[in-house]
């Protein structure tokens, strides 16, 4: 991909119309799946319903009238969001048509188009190892060609110190100061002790890891001698994939590293999302929006004092 200003806007029109106008269709033009307000304005009280977050129980009023009520608000619909986008070497891979760097820069493109489009702003910090690049937010389409471009113009690297993702994790934490969505987009192929980082940020922000992933990354095709080389040491193997032996010992190390990603995933508290190069962007980001929609479900959690179990218990009922 070129990094001039027409790459980028033909890029951007290529996906509105094969995959933001798909979206449109599927997702009926409700993003408040997708994104969500911080900013809260309280609108009303009424009685608890079966469902609703108990975390938004007026206590007062319900101490007083001696049933449950919660408090109504209405949403501060404008976000800001940003990319902290990974493009170190090893991203420049893919085994098919698409490296993971361009599923990347898509990934952007559509996430901040649908964004500006509600008339949210967009952002991002880029790294590729070395190298750290900040892009303040704005709105409107022009600031998503900017980042299109940006992450172009981003140079491939034919070799780096290997990446330090916590380090730049870190550094976001002292750049984004306000309350925003976080897209961490990266193979997360990375020094250990980012997931510490990744926790801070989703401490205080709204966070989604994004995953890039290549089928290779976890099965070896068995299509014989191959040389093999880590893109960041430059170092390199030749290794023989039809060695079944060696594949076995491949497929045990993938899935051992699989687990200790989840596990690292779990420990920073973040919810995470798979884009594969050979994903369906429109796919990819229906997954989102269920995931968006499990996360928004579960978060009604809450402690209820013991007294007013039954009365709530009671409602439920009532309502199913």
């Amino acid at each position: 991909m070129s990094a001039s200003p027409d790459s980028a806007d033909g890029l951007l029109r290529r996906l509105e119309w094969t995959v933001i106008r798909r979206l449109d269709g599927l997702l009926q033009g409700d993003y408040r799946t997708l994104f969500r307000g911080f900013g809260l304005d309280l609108a009303d009280l009424r009685e608890y319903q079966a469902h609703d977050d108990v975390r938004h129980i007026d206590w007062n009023v319900t101490a007083r009238t001696q049933v449950p009520h919660v408090r109504v608000f209405n949403e501060d619909r404008e976000v800001t969001a940003w990319f902290l986008c990974d493009l170190s070497p090893s991203v420049d891979f893919g085994s098919g048509e698409a490296t993971k760097r361009e599923v990347l820069t898509e990934f952007v493109a559509v996430l901040a188009r649908l964004l500006t489009r509600q008339g949210n702003k967009v952002g991002a910090i880029l790294t590729d190892g070395i190298n750290l690049l900040v892009v303040p937010p704005r709105g409107g389409r022009q600031q998503v060609l900017h980042l299109i471009s940006r992450i172009a113009q981003n140079p491939r690297l034919l070799r780096a110190p290997q990446t330090d993702l916590g380090a730049f994790l870190t550094r976001a934490l002292g750049t984004i100061k306000r309350r925003s969505i976080l897209f961490v987009i990266s193979d997360f192929v990375s020094a250990p002790g980012w997931e510490r980082g990744l926790s801070m940020l989703a401490r205080r922000h709204e966070l989604l890891a994004v995953r890039l992933v290549d089928p290779v990354d976890s099965a070896l095709p068995e299509i014989g001698m191959l040389p093999f080389e880590d893109a960041e040491s430059g170092e390199q193997l030749f290794v023989d994939t039809s060695n079944k032996g060696f594949r076995k010992r491949f497929l045990a190390l993938a899935e051992e590293h699989e687990a200790a990603l989840l596990g690292a995933y779990a420990r920073a508290g973040c919810d995470v999302l798979e884009l594969s190069t050979y994903d369906d962007l429109v796919d990819a980001i229906r997954r989102f929006a269920e995931l968006r929609k499990t996360q928004r479900t579960l978060s009604g959690g809450g402690t209820v004092p013991p007294h007013l179990s039954a009365s709530l218990a009671g409602v439920e009922e009532n309502s199913a």
